[in-house]
């Protein structure tokens, strides 16, 4: 029977395509257009209708005015006489008496009724929208203002019709050219979007083939930068300053893998060597004139491999470090009697108490390979001092061996470093040991130098912050 193959299940967003960045960057554009012109628009009518409104009202407020003033200043026959005078189309004036007839008018058509039943007191203005004037058969809109002024015969009331149905014939043509327009410029602005976003995707593309045509034997070559000094120009920047970090840690990585392998193919060779002459001898005595140098050559062996896997643990951040509070003079103080035990040079020491943050065990092999280092390479004389400031703890390790040269200063803490024949492998030294050091004191906020001292020795100088409680106030 043949088994069921399952498929696993998919996510909800697998199987539904998603829109690229040109899509969406169109859509998006597209979307927030139509609705600032919709608001827009709807907020345009709305205050050019007010606005519109508000200016004829003004001006049927201004002609009211103007005939109750002349009903002051002079009657209302003369008044009612500049009616006729001053009329002008889309516009009625009344004059209507106490007793609500029509004694003087600005057109024929509304000398027979009243256009308003508005009756305001002395002083006092009203006004009303209506939708046509049926007494005259107009069915235009229309906006009435109606005023009232104190004469001897009573009050009598002014009523001026304005049309507004021009200013609603403007606010719908309006209407149209937005409705209309807007269709047309979405359009523009969704094409122009699709097209410069395009544009700008294109590069992106020509950058992104570039690095995918970029392997492991081709680290030397480099995006193109456009001359834009835009965002683009910054992301070929970035790749190519990734691409520089990528070609160095590649180079480094093949150094570290060729160093190591010269390193561990000498003691391979004696060891392998060794045992193929020991085995030729059925004696035995082969095997025990050649066990110390086996030995010897295995434990160097063994030393370098720790060291590489210090090293590597270091750079991948996989180093254990314990921060606790130590007794730097005291993990010194250690150091400095396991070497004199060792050493046939006088060592001298001047030790300040001082109180670090960091591991112990750490900080004792920093000071233990600086130490074998300056073992190494005197003449007769190692001086190691311990003081504090403000800068922190600082050990000065001087020996009276050759300077290491000023342009080797900071190349002599990499790996597999040796800058003359005094340093080789034969003199016991791996080339590992400052690199270490280095490494460690990074780790811990220190640094490790390289100089000459004032007495012509060359020195290693170490600093360390302090504690929080033994900081120099």
């Amino acid at each position: 029977m043949t088994p069921l193959r399952l498929r696993p299940p998919t996510s909800p967003r697998e199987g539904r395509r998603v829109w690229g960045v040109r899509k969406r960057a169109t859509a998006t554009a597209v979307v927030v257009v139509a609705l600032a012109l919709l608001i827009g628009g709807l907020l345009l009518l709305v205050l050019l209708q007010a606005s519109l409104i508000s200016t004829t009202q003004r001006a049927a407020s201004a002609k009211a005015s103007d005939v109750v003033a002349m009903i002051t200043s002079q009657d209302v026959a003369e008044a009612g006489q500049a009616l006729a005078n001053t009329a002008h189309s889309g516009q009625y004036v009344q004059i209507i008496s106490p007793g609500g007839a029509v004694v003087a008018s600005s057109e024929r058509s509304t000398e027979a009724k009243a256009l308003s039943e508005l009756r305001p007191g002395p002083g006092q203005t009203l006004s009303q929208n209506v939708s046509s004037l049926q007494s005259i058969g107009d069915s235009d809109a229309f906006l009435i203002v109606a005023q009232g002024v104190s004469t001897v015969q009573g009050t009598y009331t002014v009523v001026v019709a304005s049309t507004v149905q021009a200013q609603s014939d403007t606010v719908a043509t309006v209407a149209w050219f937005l409705l209309g327009a807007t269709p047309l410029l979405v359009i523009v602005v969704g094409s122009s979007v699709w097209i410069l976003v395009g544009r700008s995707l294109r590069q992106v593309e020509r950058i992104r083939g570039q690095v995918a045509g970029i392997n492991a034997s081709r680290l030397n070559e480099r995006v193109e930068v456009p001359a834009t000094n835009d965002e683009i120009h910054q992301l070929a920047l970035t790749m190519n300053t990734m691409l520089d970090r990528l070609q160095a840690s590649d180079a480094e990585q093949r150094r570290f893998v060729s160093d190591a392998s010269h390193e561990l193919r000498s003691p391979l060779a004696t060891i392998s060597a060794g045992l193929e002459i020991a085995a030729a001898d059925p004696s035995g005595d082969t095997w025990i004139e050649l066990e110390a140098m086996l030995s010897g050559e295995t434990a160097r062996m063994r030393y370098l491999v720790d060291d590489l896997l210090t090293l590597a643990k270091a750079n991948d951040g996989g180093t254990r470090t314990t921060f606790q509070d130590v007794d730097l003079d005291d993990v010194l103080d250690t150091e400095i009697r396991r070497l004199r035990s060792l050493s046939p040079h006088h060592i001298s020491a001047t030790l300040t108490p001082a109180r670090v943050s960091g591991d112990a065990h750490r900080l004792g092999q920093v000071l233990r390979n600086v130490l074998d280092n300056a073992n190494r390479h005197a003449r007769s004389t190692i001086t190691i001092t311990l003081t504090t400031d403000h800068d922190g703890a600082r050990v000065v390790i001087d020996n009276d061996g050759d300077l290491v040269p000023e342009a080797q200063r900071g190349r002599i803490f990499e790996r597999f470093v040796r800058l003359d024949q005094s340093r080789s492998r034969e003199s016991g030294g791996s080339g590992l040991g400052l690199a270490i050091a280095a490494s460690i004191m990074t780790a811990h906020h220190g640094v490790i130098t390289t100089t000459e001292a004032p007495t012509g020795d060359c020195r290693f100088e170490l600093r360390l912050p302090l504690a929080a409680d033994n900081q120099i106030p």
